[in-house]
């Protein structure tokens, strides 16, 4: 059963292991530079601990670490070393890991320790009494070098469950020697809440030391385990932003810091930066180029997104109808999400975020649109651009009254492969398995013919496929007229097949992401042809680029380079 008191702290520190727990996640590989920045957002976000890495683990750690001495500059928080206990039969003066956390320049490093009697004896192959003179010695060792060291206890729930007379001796020996923080680690991931409240609460009432918290994903617990937790005294939350991590990933700060200091009361990052929760984790998100899942609580795109009629209308009138927090108080932001089952109010509500006006008449056309392109197989609940360019014909001005700016003549595409010479005389083996994998090269061509102004231009351009080479050519013909283009680049570019049974004459839906200097936006194609699905989609995106910038929503900020596709 759960403790029957909670002892819930003031304020708890928020400790982040995206550079090093987290960067094991499948995907996920993180260059020094990289490493360096998303430490600086972090700085920014306000957490009190950054986990740089393990020193001596592997030449980019040993990178960063030496670089972060020269180059980053912390202004909140702290940079922490990684590590383990010396090995087994090792003098602490002799053991390269604990040498490595010395000079890796850190004032706090955190070392890893066996604190269940199943992996000292399977895994370490060593006795139990040397586990716990391991942990005593590493943690002595490090003191007596000035440093300040927190604890893990790897697999700690689980070794309690089975021995909690072992799990408690190696952290009250780590305590004994100087251990700052003793963090209890659920390292495979499935303890539930309830167990993780009645273990803390048995272990603090063993310690006088803080205790920290470390949550696997496993069974989709880490969150709630972390808050349980910090109900039981714990005063150290460790995990990582997004929730990234090997195998189901770690505990997400974004989540826990919000539930603790808007739900819980427990002071986290500092108050006023709890706005940068969702900017934060999604320019984390652009640096270790992994698409960030919309309906992630409290900063994905989608969690203050409102679809249902009865719903819009109702937070019109009522934000917190259904609105759990206030978007803004993460840094997030309400929308309307619009498809062929929004009602008038919905479409009006959408219309004033756009800060366009639609009358009665307008909406009508705005609904038969919707319902008939829906019904072909456009989804313009994903293609917020789409929609706003629909929006905008209904509205009398689908070009923000700027007048044309463009008109598309026509577009070709082309992609040549021809085999290599020795393979097409028959002097190479051809292969037997896969014929098309004989050497060879390919190449994919684009030209696009458009009237900008009283001007016609021709541009050709070349790509690794061909929606990268329409981008291109699009780019090459209209850029020189409209230099806002400069600061937009495709992020994201995904196709589905609608029609499964038509099999390569099925449609398929294109959905293409955008981005400037200030946010994102989506649009779709759809056709029997990829390719003129993913014009369709390419054209819109440039489309309403140029209209943001006509009206001031495009910053200076240099491109990136395009999508390849």
């Amino acid at each position: 059963m759960s403790p029957d008191h909670v002892h819930l702290p003031p304020a708890v520190s928020v400790y982040d292991t995206t550079l090093r727990d987290g960067s094991q996640q499948e995907g996920l590989s993180l260059t020094v530079d990289d490493k360096l920045r998303v430490a600086e957002q972090l700085d920014h976000l306000g957490v009190a601990y950054i986990e740089g890495g393990w020193p001596g683990a592997n030449p980019k750690d040993e990178a960063f670490f030496r670089r972060a001495r020269g180059e980053l500059r912390l202004a909140t928080s702290t940079l922490v070393a990684f590590g383990s206990t010396r090995r087994p039969g090792a003098r602490p003066e002799d053991d390269e890991v604990l040498a490595h956390l010395v000079a890796a320049g850190t004032e706090a490093v955190c070392i890893v320790a066996k604190s269940s009697d199943l992996h000292v004896t399977e895994a370490l192959r060593t006795s139990l009494e040397e586990a716990v003179a391991m942990a005593a010695d590493s943690v002595s060792y490090l003191r007596s070098h000035g440093l300040r060291v927190f604890f893990d206890a790897e697999h700690f729930f689980d070794g309690y469950r089975r021995d909690p007379v072992f799990a408690l001796s190696v952290i009250e020996a780590a305590e004994a020697a100087g251990a700052e923080t003793l963090v209890l680690c659920d390292t495979n991931g499935g303890t539930l809440p309830e167990e993780v409240e009645r273990i803390v609460a048995e272990v603090r009432a063993r310690t006088s030391a803080e205790i920290g918290g470390h949550f696997h994903n496993d069974s989709g617990c880490a969150v709630a385990n972390s808050l349980a937790a910090v109900r039981q005294g714990a005063t150290q939350l460790q995990g990582c932003v997004n929730g990234y991590g090997e195998r189901a990933g770690n505990a997400d700060l974004s989540a826990a810091i919000a539930n603790l200091s808007l739900k819980m009361g427990v002071e986290t990052i500092p108050p006023e930066r709890l706005e940068r929760l969702t900017p934060v984790a999604h320019h984390i998100a652009e640096i270790v180029n992994l698409t960030l899942d919309p309906q992630r609580p409290y900063i994905g795109s989608a969690v203050f997104a409102h679809k249902a009629g009865l719903h819009a209308s109702a937070i019109a009138r009522r934000s917190d109808a259904y609105e759990h927090v206030p978007p803004d108080s993460v840094g997030n932001g309400a929308r309307v999400v619009v498809s062929e089952l929004a009602g008038r109010s919905t479409l009006q509500m959408k219309a004033a975020e756009l800060g366009l006006e639609l009358d009665s008449p307008a909406l009508g056309r705005v609904l038969e649109t919707l319902k008939r392109l829906e019904h072909a197989g456009y989804h313009f609940e994903v293609a917020d651009g789409s929609l706003e360019l629909v929006m905008r014909a209904a509205a009398g001005a689908p070009l923000s009254g700027l007048g044309e700016l463009f008109r598309i003549e026509s577009y070709r595409v082309i992609t040549d492969w021809r085999a290599s010479k020795e393979a097409a005389t028959g002097g190479t083996s051809p292969d037997l398995v896969h014929p098309w994998s004989s050497e060879g090269e390919l190449t994919t061509e684009a030209t696009v013919k458009v009237h900008v102004g009283d001007t016609r231009v021709v541009a050709t351009a070349e790509g690794n496929g061909p929606v990268n080479a329409l981008d291109a050519a699009l780019r090459q013909a209209v850029q020189p007229a409209f230099e806002a283009l400069r600061n937009v680049h495709l992020t994201d570019y995904r196709v589905r097949v609608l029609d499964t049974d038509k099999a390569t004459g099925a449609v398929t839906r294109v959905l293409l992401d955008t981005a400037d200097g200030e946010g994102t936006w989506s649009t779709i194609g759809v056709s029997e042809n990829i390719i003129e699905a993913s014009w369709q989609a390419l054209v819109d995106s440039v489309l309403l680029a140029l209209i943001r910038a006509a009206e001031g929503t495009i910053d200076s900020k240099p491109a990136t380079t395009g999508l390849s596709t």
